[in-house]
């Protein structure tokens, strides 16, 4: 059960301690208060976790301070949507808004290996109006003795260069609980120039001590890649694991499943379940094409297997996308084979711009003839068809 407030409710307030006292007549419930901020205003909700049976909608929708109540599903209790008019789970950050009507292009470096690469990246990003970034430096990988990262070191100067070239923040994958308190120290240590999105890899998409980790603390977003090779469902289980603790600042990231079927791509790619996932969870979506694909290749039309990729997950709504540069690729520490020159990324950008304007278009296509049948119906005195509403 979710119990969401009117506007301008104090959760420290005598309604929601009335609201509390209410529900905990009722044994064996745990309640939790949470808030969601929308584009409109921020929306306080009450977690109502346990047997909610016996709990009846009319009393507690009586009660002063509550607007309505929504009864949940067993399945993601704090990320889903439940019902169509539920806001979806937007946050700010660092000056940047992320739901599931924005659109951010993260562009840089899958390893970040000299301050002169990063900092050409940056004045790269600068120069197309992009302020958010990817630099990973922590890197696991399935080689032993492949490049890992230069981790902690790296820091200070990458982030005085985001600061210097305005990058707002930085998706940066973490493999060990200790890395989010490195990647803090570090920021601090550097005055905040920048910010920085904890971003869980594939590999540890059932890490569920480092999905506690980064769920439990509240400075930094996160950015959750679906694993490789686990099902859908598994993966937002896991971002449920996230919200659980207590953090459900979350961009669900699709990246592509292992298996053959998608040769000769590293990865079959799974952008499809980009309107899935923004129908089963309220959480923004991001797709990430070059992992997907797994190489940079042309199209006889001229256009890049990669540009395609991203299209088709920006087409279908996606948030955001995650995609690899480099100055220089086939020097590259870590995946050169499949990074875009920096030569290409005003055309990459510029694309994506497109397809996304496409897109809105798509959208408002879709609510002028939803609203025509609306009207139809109502005129006949129908009820609408639930694949209908908006």
């Amino acid at each position: 059960m979710i119990i969401i407030l009117k506007p301008d409710i104090d959760p420290s307030g005598p309604e929601v301690k009335q609201i509390l006292n209410t529900l905990h007549y009722y044994q064996g419930v745990q309640t939790r208060i949470s808030g969601v901020t929308g584009k409109e205003r921020k929306v306080i909700e009450i977690y109502v976790i346990g047997d909610t049976s016996r709990i009846p909608d009319e009393e507690v929708e009586r009660l002063p301070g509550v607007e309505k109540v929504v009864r949940v599903s067993k399945k993601y209790r704090l990320i889903g949507r439940h019902r169509e008019d539920l806001e979806s789970l937007g946050f700010e950050y660092n000056g940047l808004y992320f739901d599931q009507d924005s659109f951010h292009i993260f562009a840089g470096l899958c390893a970040v290996d000299t301050p002169q690469n990063v900092e050409k990246m940056f004045k790269a990003l600068r120069e197309v109006g992009i302020t958010t970034s990817r630099m990973g430096a922590y890197k696991p990988r399935t080689n032993p003795y492949s490049f890992q990262g230069h981790g902690r070191k790296c820091l200070p100067w990458l982030f005085e260069l985001a600061g210097k070239y305005g990058v707002k923040c930085i998706a940066m994958e973490v493999t060990k609980e200790i890395h989010i308190e490195e990647i803090y120290e570090e920021l601090e240590r550097a005055g905040r120039p920048t910010g920085v999105m904890l971003q869980i890899g594939t590999r540890n998409a059932q890490n569920f001590e480092l999905l506690k980790a980064v769920g439990s603390q509240k400075e930094f977003p996160v950015l959750y890649k679906r694993g490789m090779g686990i099902t859908l469902e598994e993966s937002l289980n896991a971002c449920e694991y996230i919200a659980s603790e207590g953090n459900r600042n979350i961009i669900f990231c699709l990246r592509g499943v292992k298996t053959n079927l998608g040769d000769p791509h590293r990865n079959l790619v799974d952008f499809a379940h980009v309107p899935v996932v923004k129908s089963l969870t309220r959480l923004p979506v991001c797709v990430d094409p070059t992992h997907s694909v797994g190489r940079r290749h042309f199209a006889p039309d001229g256009i890049q297997e990669i540009f395609h990729i991203a299209a088709q997950g920006v087409i279908a709504g996606a948030n955001a996308i995650l995609v690899e540069f480099h100055p220089n690729p086939e020097e590259a520490l870590c995946d050169g084979p499949q990074a875009l020159t920096l030569e290409e990324l005003p055309h990459f950008v510029e694309d994506m711009r497109l397809v996304r304007e496409a897109y809105l278009a798509r959208k408002a296509l879709a609510q002028k003839y939803a609203h025509r049948i609306i009207s139809r119906e109502a005129h006949n005195g129908l009820s609408l068809p639930s694949a209908c509403a908006f």
